[in-house]
């Protein structure tokens, strides 16, 4: 039996999906644990891409259980259509997939907010991605969202609309902006129909999960974005509304710290990022392209189609990760994007005020400031994709990855060489103690 938190280990499209996806085989319970429908995970079998954006990539893994916990905003439209497109590829989901009676859902007025609040920011604005997810934690934090439980009563749902609908309106108004939105009967009818369908799948998912450990069963959990978007520990404000690091798992499912055996960090062997922000690393011109386009899939966002921002590895960033998530290994993926280079970067530090930093800043205008501290290495100039096992890598991508464990201070354990779930090297079994 084991408990154990997949985490993002930078700012967020690690490639988390990937190894969700294989650590999944041995889980009996896949459970998210926050965020919404506006991160994507990405799983490839065969010949076919899957994306996730709410439901857990292991139901692609018959039998299992996956659980959308409380500390997740859903999007009820988003969750049905994501249904509707993975149940003709032959995913069942009676009996498999459980969500929360106390997660809080996404409105429409949320996504009107989100976009409106936004660009009044103007030289500010954050970069959202307009799914409403940081207005719906909004609302949960002052107290007045819909939760699950109170999207399935159509009574108390009509109550809460005519709420919330007249003080978002008369929001808007303040903010000057042209939006309005519908008539409370016209969102009733259409959220009443979306809660039908999400009721069969509704339970105390707390109560199923601690159940599940106290039986024995493997439990993995899973969040959205990276350590460094955290609210409390990225870099903030340009950061998401939850809490994607490990201890979120425990706040966003309701289960005790004491009952998680092992934290995996999933670590890509570059770095991106998407929307504002500072990106200490960041490349420019050809080289950014290069990163961003090599390999079968791209750096381009799962969910929003947007290009990511792309930069050498950032020790630092993972550092700090290592230390607020208390990561116990390290999944390195997208080793083979970096076969083609000669010469490859990595940052072990800040130059700030004379100083090299080793820690990562909170201050934002000193993020912003900090130079990159760099070593060069030599690249491998071989194909990586093809390898399974981690003696039979080019000497240098071992050298390469061992770099990064060293700086990490944690060992590591995977190595994804390509988006199939065969081009994986596992170097320990995570699942053992």
């Amino acid at each position: 039996m084991a408990a154990i938190i997949v985490v993002g280990t930078q700012w967020g499209d690690e490639g988390k999906g990937k190894i969700i996806d294989i650590l999944s085989r041995q889980a009996d319970v896949i459970a998210r644990y926050q965020g919404g429908n506006n991160a994507g995970h990405t799983v490839v079998v065969g010949e076919e891409e899957f994306t996730f954006h709410l439901i857990p990539s292991g139901i692609l893994h018959p039998g299992k259980k996956c659980v959308i916990g409380s500390g997740v905003v859903i999007d009820p439209q988003g969750l049905i259509e994501e249904i509707e497109e993975l149940e003709p590829k032959g995913i069942a989901f009676a009996g498999r997939l459980f969500i929360s009676d106390r997660a809080h859902i996404t409105m429409p007025y949320h996504k009107v907010l989100d976009r409106v609040i936004d660009e009044k920011r103007g030289k500010g604005k954050i970069g959202t991605t307009g799914r409403g997810i940081g207005t719906t934690y909004m609302d949960k934090t002052a107290r007045v969202g819909i939760r699950v439980c109170d999207f399935l009563d159509r009574e108390v749902l009509k109550e809460k609309l005519e709420i919330g609908l007249s003080e978002k309106n008369d929001l808007l108004r303040r903010l000057n902006s042209h939006h309005h939105l519908d008539s409370e009967k016209k969102m009733l009818d259409e959220y009443t129909g979306y809660a039908e369908r999400m009721k069969p799948f509704v339970t105390d998912t707390s109560f199923m999960v601690n159940e599940a450990i106290r039986n024995g069963e493997n439990v993995l959990f899973e969040g959205a974005q990276g350590a460094l978007l955290d609210i409390n520990f990225g870099t903030y404000p340009y950061v998401t509304s939850s809490h994607p690091i490990s201890g979120g798992a425990c706040v966003g499912v309701g289960v005790g710290p004491t009952r998680i055996d092992k934290v995996v960090g999933v670590v890509k062997a570059y770095t991106t990022r998407v929307g504002g922000g500072p990106f200490p690393t960041e490349l420019e011109g050809d080289l950014a392209e290069t990163l961003r386009n090599a390999g079968p899939i791209g750096e381009y966002g799962r969910t929003t189609g947007r290009p990511r921002r792309c930069g050498w590895f950032d020790a630092v960033v993972v550092r700090q990760s290592a230390i607020i998530n208390g990561l116990d290994c390290i999944a390195v993926t997208r080793l083979d994007i970096l076969d083609r280079f000669s010469k490859i970067k990595m940052c072990v530090g800040y130059e700030y005020g004379g100083r090299t930093l080793r820690e990562f800043p909170s201050l934002l205008k000193v993020v912003e400031s900090c130079k990159p501290v760099y070593e060069e290495m030599d690249g491998w100039n071989e194909d990586t994709s093809g390898v399974r096992r981690f003696r039979d890598l080019p000497m240098n991508a071992r050298r390469y990855l061992e770099k990064i464990s060293g700086l990490a201070e944690t060992e590591l354990c995977m190595v994804s060489t390509g988006p199939g779930r065969e081009q994986t090297i596992k170097v320990k079994d995570v699942w053992r103690p």
